[in-house]
């Protein structure tokens, strides 16, 4: 029989620290008693009173119950849940200062991980507003007895609890606004229990809501779905199962997001891979393709190219772009956005990246640059690769500051790469999360 963890005991009250610093997470970071503790919403400089959540052996953590010295950069958040509600976690902190702390991080990262710092830190890509930028976004669902009636949102922080939020400022306001009326409606149906989840994912114009359903609905279930989505201007689909059971409750929808300087319209499915926030994206691929700066007689590599983000705009610059995925789904939808938009000189694979990639067809080809743009995990299995094909430059980009930064040592302890230049893209404003680029330059 296994021992039985022994619950830890809290101090109980409230306790004064000064914050020094902030946590690659977006908590503040004080030494209580010489012990390194870590606050929810508190920001460097700040002396605040704080109530334990958690001790551990290596640290402690806690939670800001009042602000006694606060900081310049602190604002007052404008999410009423904000603190309980997990989907954000910077409210508290200005826009323009997140950002910074943001660099930051990055800056940290590659020098502690990587032992590399960049020639030029490039300056920050912002959207105008912060809020309602969230286009995809994967909310709980949960029928509260004892609060008599069902959460819509994203889960408390640390909980499996769905919070009780009557309005979300980070998600597109299509749905944002309606979270009490999604609510209502699903009380309605008949299996109001039995459904735990609702993933959004929106283009230009339309919004899918994909209801994760473990029964099946009824005939009186599917009349109030129709009538809502036609008042609230939405497309329900349905999930019975795994992510290949997706399906429309009525006709398909044909979701697609234009990117207008590369004369460019990219389709998708509701369960794809997209980027949450379209405005960022549409910049990253502009800094991104400065970047790379593809001629007319270069031949260009795409890794991880999803359903051809870079890709096709990459094709409008280039002779010939080669990009590859591990999703074949993904694939076919990007050998579809190619023959749309009559981009020919664009050509797609199959393959897993992370896996033996000798006997690839697309290996025994040399490319002048390269595009990367792998998922949290990093791309350092196909580095030695880039460096076997001559490419000259790579631009790399990141949604996790530690894989970029451990990837960015192997390129230029290893390979003979150099680290030009980096920096952030906020793709995820009143978070902790890293969005970053980096160029790499052949030595």
């Amino acid at each position: 029989m296994g021992r039985r963890r022994r619950r830890v005991s809290l101090p109980q009250g409230e306790f004064e620290a000064r914050i020094d610093s902030m946590s690659h997470d977006g908590r503040g970071v004080a030494r209580v008693d010489g012990k390194a503790t870590f606050v929810h919403g508190a920001l460097p400089g700040e002396t605040v009173k704080f109530r334990y959540l958690n001790r551990k052996r290596s640290h402690d953590e806690g939670q800001v119950v009042t602000v006694i010295r606060s900081s310049e950069v602190r604002v007052e958040p404008r999410c009423a849940q904000y603190g309980v509600c997990g989907g954000c976690s910077l409210q508290h902190l200005d826009p323009a200062a997140q950002v910074e702390a943001k660099q930051a991080v990055l800056i940290d990262n590659l020098r502690q991980i990587g032992r590399v710092t960049p020639h030029t830190i490039l300056p920050p890509i912002m959207n105008d507003s912060p809020w309602g930028y969230r286009r995809k976004a994967r909310l709980g669902v949960k029928d509260v007895v004892r609060k008599g009636k069902v959460l819509v949102g994203f889960r408390e922080r640390g909980s499996s609890f769905v919070a009780d939020v009557q309005m979300c400022h980070v998600l597109h306001p299509r749905v944002g606004e309606i979270l009490p009326q999604l609510s209502r409606l699903i009380e309605s149906l008949s299996i109001s229990r039995r459904l735990p989840q609702i993933e959004m994912a929106m283009d230009d114009e339309r919004c899918v809501l994909i209801l994760r359903i473990l029964d099946p609905l009824d005939s009186e279930d599917e009349r109030r779905l129709i009538a809502f989505a036609q008042q609230a201007d939405v497309v329900f689909y349905l999930q019975p199962g795994g992510p290949e059971t997706v399906r429309p409750l009525g006709e398909q929808v044909d979701l697609r997001y234009e990117l207008p300087a590369y004369s460019v319209s990219l389709g998708f499915l509701p369960g794809d891979f997209t980027q949450v926030n379209t405005d960022i994206n549409r910049k990253m691929i502009d800094h991104a393709l400065q970047l790379l700066d593809p001629e007319s007689d270069d031949s260009v590599l795409d890794l991880f190219c999803g359903i051809g983000n870079f890709t096709l705009p990459i094709a409008r610059h280039c002779r010939q772009v080669v990009g590859v995925e591990g999703d074949a789904g993904l694939v076919e939808r990007a050998r579809r956005n190619a023959e749309r938009n009559a981009i020919v000189n664009a050509e797609f694979f199959t393959a897993d990246l992370y896996g033996e990639l000798q006997a690839e067809p697309w290996m025994s080809r040399q490319y002048d640059k390269a595009l990367l743009d792998p998922p949290r995990s990093g791309a350092l299995q196909v580095l030695p690769h880039l460096a076997a094909m001559g490419v000259g430059r790579i631009v790399y980009v990141s949604c996790y500051p530690g894989t970029l930064a451990r990837d960015a040592g192997e390129l230029v302890g290893r390979h003979g790469y150099r680290l030009v230049s980096a920096g952030v893209m906020d793709m995820f404003p009143h978070t902790a999360h890293v969005e970053s680029i980096a160029l790499f330059e052949r030595n």
